[in-house]
């Protein structure tokens, strides 16, 4: 969805700036290198110019041989130094900003990934992309072509403005006139360029959330015959992209008019000036030809500055943008307690209640207790609670009030880092990484396990049966998100990717509804026959698996409806009774 671009704050570009040195600084040396060129670049096309006055008044006008002798050899000169000065230019600029961008997008990466999980709930996929992509190109862009043209193009302004000041200050005051204009017009031009860089970073989101949603959801889209309505919406998102840079194309194409215009105005008032009597007697032949050539030749590099101001607010913009996901608040994590190595009691609840930012209830005064060795299980319709739950378990979010301890003391006193490597959580959602099956299993801890405790854990989980008839087996390489697996497959990796940690808690969030019969038996063995004490919950997608478990939990509208064993709940007759007899079993999440 595109973002109202009216409705922004504009941003304080010092502060935006300031931020981007402390990136550009680190590259001190190829930044020196760089300046070095630019204004090499400068010094030598207005030491080129300066060459013209004493080319036309001693070498032509006064037929000095000796002039129109070294002439020649100071033009290979120039040009052999302005090359020299165009490679550090571009080379070190080049090599500084291709550094920044790739720092600012490991600092917005790492910042990404300690975000908390309700950041993600506002963001789509496809928007958070296109800030690590496109945005940051542009800021590339800010960072180093647009700084080489800035300061090369305003040094050589400056060279050629200094040395027509230096021959005639009278002829030269014009543009004490012409340059505050053309100082109002690039700033009215900049604004608007920025707005409209912003407009395009929203549209650029869209479009790649839209190629994102298509792409993961090309299943749906074939069986409901979606192709018109994605080609539609793709439409309408590349259209909008396609307005946005119609838009900075139509504020940018009118800079450069601008500068020619009021550049052509300033030759007129400079010659019609050069016709006065005494102006003509202060003023040679070279030297007024030496201030045509500059004002002429100032026309390119003003209207350079001007396209480079453009792309310079689109860094501006881009640099907004991803400074705001780096001043984002990160996850909360005040605990400072380490997880006991070993524990004595299990999980609990206390009268836990939670709502999403919405504030709608989800849970409602929850209490449970988990001791380490049982096994619970959590049934209900769904959007009854157990997914959050198994959520508020790993503070994937906090809870709104009560508290959930771990042999006693509060989970948030613990470390994140300590809490979540003793919990392990298999979601309804499994993500397969594209690389081998064994760095899936063992992902994050691959020097931690030996290839024979992987199989085990796979084995376990039922998984080992398929992995071998892969074509490289446990080195086979898995495609992204495991498009090479069927959804049991995947779901086996997963969990033996869960047993392989052996850690205190495991959560399986309806992990086996993609089994066939024979590799849920497994599982269920392997859940019953444990080799570690391990408080094992249970989100039930079918009821028959749960049967055996200690404890089952009924959900109804984010509250305990009735606790128990299987033959306890089909004896109160409720709602469990129901949903078993009702065999709607494939309803419940």
């Amino acid at each position: 969805m595109q973002v109202n671009q009216n409705t922004e704050k504009e941003p304080n570009t010092w502060l935006l700036l300031n931020k981007l040195k402390t990136y550009v600084w680190r590259y001190k040396f190829g930044l020196f290198m760089a300046i070095c060129g630019m204004l090499g670049y400068a010094i030598v096309d207005t030491f080129f110019v300066y060459q013209i006055k004493p080319l036309i008044d001693d070498g032509l006008t006064k037929h000095d041989a000796q002039v129109l002798y070294w002439i020649p050899f100071v033009i290979i000169f120039i040009v052999f130094m302005r090359g020299v000065a165009h490679f550090l230019s571009d080379y070190f600029m080049s090599w500084v900003g291709t550094h920044v961008v790739m720092d600012l997008q490991l600092d917005v990466f790492k910042r990404l990934i300690g975000l908390p999980h309700s950041f993600y709930d506002k963001k789509s996929t496809g928007d958070i992309i296109a800030k690590i992509t496109y945005d940051a190109s542009q800021v590339n862009e800010a960072a180093s072509s647009s700084l080489i043209a800035l300061i090369r193009e305003g040094a050589t302004v400056i060279g050629l403005l200094g040395l027509m000041f230096y021959q005639s200050w009278k002829l030269s005051l014009i543009f004490l006139v012409l340059g505050p204009i053309v100082g109002v017009a690039i700033g009215i031009i900049s604004k608007k360029f920025r707005r409209a860089s912003r407009g395009i970073q929203g549209a650029v989101g869209s479009i790649t959330s839209s190629i994102e949603q298509t792409l993961k959801g090309r299943v749906e889209i074939l069986m409901y015959g979606g192709q018109k309505v994605e080609e539609a919406r793709f439409t309408k998102d590349s259209d909008a992209v396609r307005k946005n840079n119609m838009r900075l194309v139509r504020i940018g194409a009118i800079g450069s008019p601008i500068v020619q215009i009021l550049g052509s105005l300033g030759l007129a008032i400079l010659l019609a000036l050069a016709t006065q009597p005494q102006i003509l007697n202060e003023i040679s032949t070279g030297a007024f030809t030496m201030m045509v050539t500059s004002l002429m030749m100032l026309l390119k590099p003003l209207k350079n500055l001007m396209q480079v101001n453009n792309n310079f607010q689109k860094g501006v913009a881009a640099c907004q943008s991803l400074f705001a996901i780096m001043d984002e608040p990160l996850e909360k994590d005040e605990g400072t307690e380490v997880f006991p190595e070993k524990l004595t009691t299990g999980l609990q609840f206390n009268n836990v209640s939670f709502s999403y930012e919405n504030d709608i209830p989800v849970l409602k005064d929850i209490s449970l207790n988990l001791p380490l060795g049982k096994t619970m299980a959590l049934v209900g319709r769904s959007g009854s609670g157990k997914s959050t739950i198994a959520s508020l378990i790993a503070r994937l979010y906090d809870v709104k009030s009560g508290t959930i301890t771990i042999d006693g003391k509060n989970i948030q006193e613990y470390t994140l880092k300590s809490l979540r490597s003793n919990i392990s959580f298999v979601s309804q959602n499994v993500h397969i990484f594209h690389d081998t099956v064994a760095n899936n299993i063992a992902y994050a801890s691959n020097e931690k396990y030996t290839r024979d405790e992987i199989i085990a854990a796979a084995k376990k989980a039922g998984a080992d049966e398929f992995i071998v008839n892969l074509s490289e087996g446990y080195d086979t390489v898995l495609s992204e998100d495991g498009g090479n697996l069927s959804g049991g497959q995947r779901q086996r990796i997963a969990i033996a990717r869960a047993l392989l940690r052996k850690t205190k808690f495991l959560v399986l969030d309806e992990a086996t509804s993609a089994l066939d019969n024979e590799s849920e038996k497994i599982v269920k063995d392997t859940l019953k026959n444990l080799d570690y004490e391990c408080g094992v919950i249970i989100i039930a997608h079918r009821l028959t698996t749960i049967k055996e478990v200690d404890e089952i939990v009924v959900l109804e509208h984010g509250s305990v409806l009735e606790h128990g064993t299987h033959d306890e709940l089909m004896s109160n007759k409720s709602l469990y009774y129901y949903l078993n007899t009702q065999d709607i079993s494939e309803k419940v999440s």
